[in-house]
């Protein structure tokens, strides 16, 4: 919102030295937040001028410029040449006689741009005769300041030349602009900037929408005809609950707006268009309540409002013909033709013209929620859906149509029909008690009990003492709709005191922490593992498109496939949780490929969602006492599983080629690999096994279990099906182990061994195994068939040729034994070496070359 200071001044008393700065400062104080000062860089000499002569002189480019002779009084080179001001100027909407505004050598216009006599066009201008835009007052470059068109005839006739165009024109005016939080709507507008400045600095506040400054007639028989009409789809919210109507006739469309007005508009950024529209502008600007002029011509002989219909189109006003939703807002005429976008924008069907004579002015309240929706639906902010979506006073629908009425028969010479239309429907606002303790309590700061009650009283509210203990009766302002309850004027009294007032005090606890739990450390461990291996931490959001689940190529009964959806998604794409972290993981990889980066492997901690076979709905407890413990349990039992799941993906090389030998593509090894190294880390030994698990290759998929069989995840190369519908790179490896396993399985405390001191055996054996043998199954074999004796097992050779045959593979194991109490000699070794050699025969098949 941008607060002209000037205008400020009018609403509130202002000091007569305060700067923009200290009027920012003072709104910062009372919570509002500072965006920038604009304005007050502008400096002489910039004067009024009248133009004794013009002479057209083409160029050669085709431009046609004008040699202009310019009285300017005792200033520029009358005073120094004793002549009148020479300027060149490319502007042709002036001539002889016209009063203009000069900027000579040495003024400054916005944004610091110094003016200084240069040689253009075969002469040497001395200095420019400026447009508005050059002076900041508009955005309008296609022509020159008239004064007598600008200000009108009446006031240019006591102009000369000489005289100061910055005091005339206000032309030094800052503007202070300030972001307006979601909970404080009505300061977007004047009034309500007014109104805190005055609550931050105790100075006297003149409200623009005082009854006793501006009357509105009551509400008469001989208004336009209204219907509210309003099945609405949000719960039995009314849709517009008070509607003001009143016509002006024989509106002069063609009449100018004041200068006074369009400079305003233009300070608080927005164009000056025409006379309805500025005056419908200036009003929502000043007091916060939106207004639409309707082409009184064009309705059918009432107005209203109802919900879209399935099939509606609006042209609006952008031109854009637009399709509406139920859920709409419509205001409609007699027809039941649509004329607007309730709080959004208006149709072209009823706009205002510049042969229209009669106006209907419209003065609503609308729903927040229903602008809200209807204005993010078709993605139009307007400055009206700005408003009425954050809470517009509902007070004020009748002063501000009078406002514009007042405004219209001043300077557009129309008539006031004395028919006044007010449909209101308004729920009265109910007051509540409020312990005046409270502030003192919340905050920790002492906040007496008159000062708690003048701050209430300062910021509109009205209170009624007399209730029991420390309560009183407050009934909060129309335009506070965000204050409800106790904590919101806590607020209230905090900001108004000052936020800085308040210490920054270090909770101390009361005994000492804990530290981290387990399933924390745990996951800490984990996360460190993968980082250490060289994989990127990232996270991304669990909302995936259930189309995905076909992309990952999942059975029809995978139990991944039952996700849980959103009844108000952040996308209609994405409206389902993810079920597994690899189904946002993945993305993240692409995306980081798609924008360069060859080799990338990446790994994120986080929760999936699973959908439970027999879902129930939670209850919904009231808020006055604590929900008892089997409402609780009812809550909690109501929500969907979401353990906790870790995942990597890797595409590219891991090991990059150089002087120490050639580059190494990542596989399905470095997926197993690196699913072992976290489970070694926090003390598991996981057991691989060879499984068929979409997402991944039929072939190069490995199952990773505990001991005792319980699952914990898989690991191996995507399916080249699945890469291909995900755009990865062909050969893409991932993992994904479920934390909550791991924590489960990690619970009791590992028992630290010593270390021998004995020296190690080794000795080596190579099997012979048919192909589908895994690997894993002949090592768990010899482990379980050579007892504790065996201290490590390690495959170093696979071998397939003519010396094993057809369909078969050799596989070469070192086995590393040692005792913890002697040297072990070469018969044992031999006899552990058999035990296991026996062992991996009888499960596998094994034949020892």
């Amino acid at each position: 919102m941008h607060a002209p200071v000037s205008w400020l001044r009018e609403l509130a008393d202002v000091p007569a030295d305060a700067t923009g700065e200290d009027i920012a400062a003072a709104l910062v104080r009372v919570g509002l937040e500072e965006e920038g000062l604009h304005g007050g860089d502008i400096a002489g000499p910039i004067v009024v001028g009248r133009v004794l002569s013009v002479e057209p002189e083409p160029q050669k480019n085709g431009k046609t410029i004008n040699w202009c002779i310019v009285d300017v009084g005792e200033h520029g080179q009358r005073l120094t040449e004793g002549k009148p001001q020479e300027v060149v100027c490319g502007a042709h909407n002036f001539g002889v006689g016209d009063l203009v505004v000069c900027v000579l050598p040495g003024g400054v216009l916005p944004g610091g741009f110094e003016i200084s006599a240069r040689k253009t066009y075969g002469h040497v201008s001395n200095g420019m005769i400026c447009s508005q835009a050059e002076l900041g007052l508009g955005d309008d470059h296609s022509g020159i300041i008239v004064l007598s068109e600008l200000l009108g005839e009446e006031a240019a006739a006591g102009l000369k030349p000489g005289d100061d165009a910055i005091a005339l024109l206000d032309l030094a005016d800052e503007v202070v602009e300030v972001n307006v939080t979601p909970d404080r709507g009505y300061c977007f507008s004047m009034r309500g900037i007014a109104r805190e400045y005055a609550l931050s600095t105790g100075v006297a506040f003149h409200d623009p929408a005082d009854p006793a400054v501006v009357v509105a007639p009551e509400a008469n028989d001989s208004g336009y005809a209204v219907q509210l009409a309003d099945a609405s789809p949000l719960g039995g919210v009314p849709g517009c609950d008070r509607y003001v109507a009143r016509i002006v006739r024989g509106v002069d469309m063609s009449a100018p707006s004041p200068a006074w007005m369009r400079k305003r508009l233009t300070q608080v950024g927005m164009r000056p268009i025409s006379l309805a529209v500025d005056v419908t502008n200036y009003v929502m600007m000043l007091l916060g309540q939106p207004l639409h002029a309707f082409d009184l011509d064009t309705l059918s002989g009432s107005i209203g409002t109802r919900r879209a219909r399935a099939g509606e189109k609006l042209t609006t006003l952008d031109d854009v013909a637009r399709a509406l939703d139920p859920e709409d807002l419509l205001i409609v005429d007699g027809a039941d033709t649509p004329l607007a976008i309730a709080g959004v924008m208006g149709g072209a069907r009823s706009e205002v013209t510049d042969t229209t004579t009669d106006v209907l002015i419209e003065a609503a309240h609308f729903d927040p929620i229903t602008v809200a929706r209807s204005a993010r639906r078709h993605r139009l902010t307007t400055e009206a859906s700005k408003r009425f979506e954050r809470g517009v006073d509902h007070a004020l629908a009748a002063i501000a149509a009078q406002l514009a009425v007042d405004l219209l028969v001043e300077h557009g010479g129309g008539t006031a029909d004395p028919g006044v239309t007010d449909v209101d429907h308004r729920v009265p606002i109910r007051p509540f008690l409020f312990d005046t303790t409270l502030p003192t309590r919340y905050i920790g700061l002492e906040y007496p009990r008159d000062e708690v009650l003048a701050t209430l009283r300062a910021i509109g509210c009205q209170v009624k003492e007399g209730g029991k203990d420390d309560h009183v009766s407050v009934l909060p302002p129309s335009w506070r709709p965000d204050l409800t309850d106790g904590p919101e004027l806590v607020e209230e009294v905090a900001r108004v005191r000052g936020y800085d007032q308040i210490p920054s005090v270090l909770p101390q606890p009361k005994a000492a922490g804990r530290g981290l739990t387990h399933g924390q450390r745990i996951r800490r461990v984990v996360a460190t593992t993968l980082a250490h291996l060289g994989l990127t931490e990232v996270l991304s959001y669990p909302f995936v498109s259930p189309t995905l689940f076909d992309r990952l190529g999942l059975p029809a009964d995978d139990e991944r496939r039952r996700a849980v959806s959103l009844v108000n998604p952040l996308s209609d794409e994405a409206p389902v949780m993810r079920t597994s972290v690899l189904d946002t993981l993945l993305d993240t990889l692409r995306r980081n490929v798609a924008r360069g980066s060859r080799d990338v492997a990446v790994y994120e901690i986080g929760l999936v969602t699973r959908a439970k076979t027999d879902p129930t709905s939670a209850p919904v407890p009231g808020i006055e006492v604590r929900p008892d413990d089997a409402t609780l349990a009812a809550i909690l039992g109501a929500v969907p599983p979401q353990p906790r799941h870790a995942a990597y993906a890797a595409a590219g090389e891991v090991e990059h080629g150089g002087p120490w030998g050639p580059a190494r593509k990542a596989d399905t090894s470095d997926a197993v690999a690196w699913a072992l190294a976290v489970g070694r880390s926090v003390g598991l030994d996981l057991v691989v096994s060879s499984v068929v698990h979409a997402p991944w290759h039929p072939g190069r998929c490995a199952q990773l279990s505990l001991a005792d069989g319980t699952v914990v995840g898989h690991a191996g190369e995507l399916h080249p099906k699945v890469t291909s519908a995900l755009e990865l790179p062909a050969r893409t490896i991932a993992g994904e182990l479920d934390l909550d396993v791991i924590v489960a399985a990690t619970g009791t405390p590992l028992q630290a061994r010593a270390l021998s001191t004995y020296p190690p055996a080794h000795t080596d054996v190579a099997l012979v195994v048919d192909e589908a043998v895994p690997a894993a199954d002949v090592e768990t074999a010899l482990r379980e068939g050579a007892g504790e004796g065996l201290e490590s097992v390690a495959l170093f050779d696979v071998y397939r040729g003519e010396q094993v045959g057809a369909g078969k593979k050799s596989l070469a194991y070192r086995l590393t034994f040692r005792a913890t109490d002697r040297t072990l000699t070469t018969d044992e070794v031999s006899g552990l070496r058999d035990l296991a050699v026996a062992a991996a025969a009888a499960k596998t098949g094994a034949v020892q070359r």
